[in-house]
This record gives C-alpha cells, sequence and structure tokens, in this order.
C-alpha cells in the first residue's frame, strides 16, 4: 500500500444518516488503499457522526471533524485545509463510488503530467435505492475546457473528480459566498472552471460515480439553481468578457434543463418562477421556455415513458455490464 500515493478523500456531510454508511463503505472498499479520509460533518442534527464515527474507530485511515452548519462549500475547504496529502478527492455523504474509481484517477492524472491539474470521471444517477436510472454517455472532454464548462458541466456533480491540491489553490477553493447569497447549488461548476482558468483537465474513462437523485437534496430546488447559475455567469463574465456570448449560450441551456426538470417533477409554480427570473436578463429565452421548451418536455418524458416500457418488453438486447440500468450500483 506504502508505495501507492497518498489521496485524501474529503466527505461533506449533513444529516445525511440514511445514506452516509453506503457512501463510507464505498470509500472504505477502493482497491487503492493509501487513503486519507477526511469526514466533515457540517453541524448535523441527525446521526450522522455516529454512524461516521464506526468507521473511524475500525479503520485508521478515516478521520472525523466536526463543524457548525456553514454548507459544503465551506465543509470541504475545512477538509482540504486538513488533508494530508497534495492529491484531494470529494465525494457527497449520498454519493457512491464504484471501486476502481481512485486507483484509476489518480494513475490517469499522474501520467498526463504537472499541467493537467484534474481527474473526473463519468456518472450514473441511481435512486434512493442506489439503483441506476440513467448513464452519462461518456464523453471525453479533455485538455483545456474553460470555454465548454461555461456552455455545459460535462462533469455533472462534486463527486467525480480528483484535483492536485496546486490548482485547488489556484481556484481558491469551493465559494462559501453561494450559500451565504442563498444561492447554492453550482459550487462544483464554479469550482472547475476557476481550476480550468489555470490547468487542463483529463477523464479516466468509465462510470466511477453514483449520483443520487432525491426530491429533497440541492439540485432540488430549481430557483436556487439558477440564482447560483447566474452567479457563475457573472464571475466568469467578469473575469473573461470576451467570452459573453458562450456564458449565455449556457445560460440558454440551463434554463432549458431547469425547464425539463420542473415539467418532469410536475411543478408549473417553480416553471413559470423560473421563466420569470431568466425574463430579467433575456425576455426572449424566457417566452421560449413556457411555449416551446415545456411542451417539448412533455413530449420528451411521454416518448422516454414508451422507451422504457419497450426496453423492459424486450429482455437481452441491451448490454449487461456492471453500470447497466436497472441494477444496484456496485461499490464492492
Amino acid at each position: 500500500m506504502m508505495s501507492e500515493p497518498l489521496v485524501s478523500v474529503i466527505v461533506p456531510a449533513y444529516n445525511a444518516a440514511r445514506w452516509i454508511d453506503e457512501t463510507l463503505r464505498s470509500v472504505a472498499s477502493q482497491t487503492h488503499r493509501n487513503l486519507d479520509v477526511i469526514i466533515v460533518d457540517d453541524g448535523s442534527t441527525d446521526d450522522t457522526a455516529r454512524l461516521a464515527q464506526i468507521f473511524v474507530d475500525r479503520d485508521p485511515r478515516f478521520r472525523l471533524v466536526r463543524q457548525e452548519n456553514a454548507g459544503v462549500a465551506a465543509a470541504r475547504n475545512h477538509g482540504a485545509r486538513l488533508a494530508r496529502s497534495d492529491l484531494l478527492s470529494f465525494v457527497d455523504a449520498d454519493d457512491l463510488w464504484s471501486v476502481d474509481k481512485t486507483a484509476d484517477q489518480q494513475r490517469t492524472l499522474l501520467a498526463a503530467g504537472p499541467g493537467v491539474g484534474l481527474c473526473y470521471s463519468w456518472y450514473v444517477m441511481i435512486d434512493a435505492e442506489s439503483r441506476i436510472f440513467y448513464r452519462e454517455p461518456g464523453r471525453v472532454i479533455e485538455g483545456h475546457v474553460l470555454d465548454k464548462l461555461m456552455v455545459d458541466n460535462f462533469i455533472g456533480n462534486g463527486s467525480a473528480a480528483l484535483v492536485r491540491r496546486e490548482a485547488f489553490d489556484a481556484a481558491r477553493g469551493f465559494e462559501p459566498a453561494l450559500r451565504n447569497a442563498n444561492a447554492q447549488g453550482c459550487e462544483d461548476i464554479l469550482f472547475y472552471a476557476r481550476v480550468a482558468e489555470h490547468y487542463a483537465f483529463v477523464v479516466a474513462q468509465d462510470h466511477h460515480i453514483g449520483y443520487r437523485q432525491l426530491p429533497d437534496n440541492m439540485s432540488s430546488d430549481l430557483n436556487r439553481m439558477l440564482r447560483s447559475w447566474l452567479m457563475f455567469v457573472d464571475e466568469m463574465a467578469g473575469r473573461h468578457p470576451d467570452k459573453r456570448r458562450l456564458l449565455a449560450q449556457g445560460l440558454r441551456r440551463y434554463a432549458r434543463w431547469l425547464t425539463r426538470r420542473a415539467v418532469h417533477r410536475r411543478r408549473p409554480a417553480t416553471l413559470l418562477s423560473v421563466a420569470m427570473r431568466v425574463a430579467v436578463r433575456n425576455p426572449k429565452l424566457a417566452a421560449r421556455l413556457l411555449l416551446i421548451e415545456a411542451p417539448g418536455a412533455v413530449r420528451e418524458q411521454l416518448a422516454w415513458q414508451r422507451q422504457q416500457q419497450a426496453a423492459a418488453d424486450a429482455s437481452g438486447i441491451a448490454l449487461a455490464d456492471r453500470f447497466t440500468p436497472g441494477q444496484r450500483y456496485p461499490i464492492g
């Protein structure tokens, strides 16, 4: 184990008692054994700390620290300050890793050279029972990716990256001001963009992350997510005024995603409030969301339901592997 590079894993956790045991088991099961795991309890009021302490008591690689509730960005930054390694990885307390995530990422990142500051992996979406219901198509986007991130958060979540400490420091860590402005949700994309201002990216080409989707997690508040994206846009536009067209394209894409999500969750009031907020910056886009994108999302959902039924009826057609939709995400 000691010949392997040490990797620090930061686990921010707030009221995650239902999920944290499975998350920490996925970390403990990594084939890359040389880990320094810091669980940051962000002022939880449930059994999160007690369940985390079980891992601390039986595995010397695990540590538990506590702080008053300050949000996911502050918790990640706290863990990074305590980390013993210059390779930092983050996993949210309800997400999962495949057993080879750390091994594949550290090998890919170190082989890429010092000009590459971050390695990410692909993800699947999992439900409350850890069953896969969507598999990200697996795009290979590498090199200098800032322009692409301004248009699309292709990394997709906060549990996907391994980053060099110097890249983390260049990005000034995760931004707690989003939470202070009641605009949580885009801490990940803002951090990735800040890293991309200084370093190239590389991808470890497998679906190493099980990204849990729940009705009450951070990404479920669509109005807050829009406020968060707008803060990301404003920060990037302030330093890159020549890229305003790309940022406008990204806002259009993100607003369409919020529209589809509101339709799929049957939240017409949320859809209307999102459109009204978008209208302040782009009235034409707001009208398009209501008149074109929302009806299209309804048709898209109906087509998806038909496809799911057809797939269920046609057994044996899809290739079966460890990340096949419908099965539980494998953690060891």
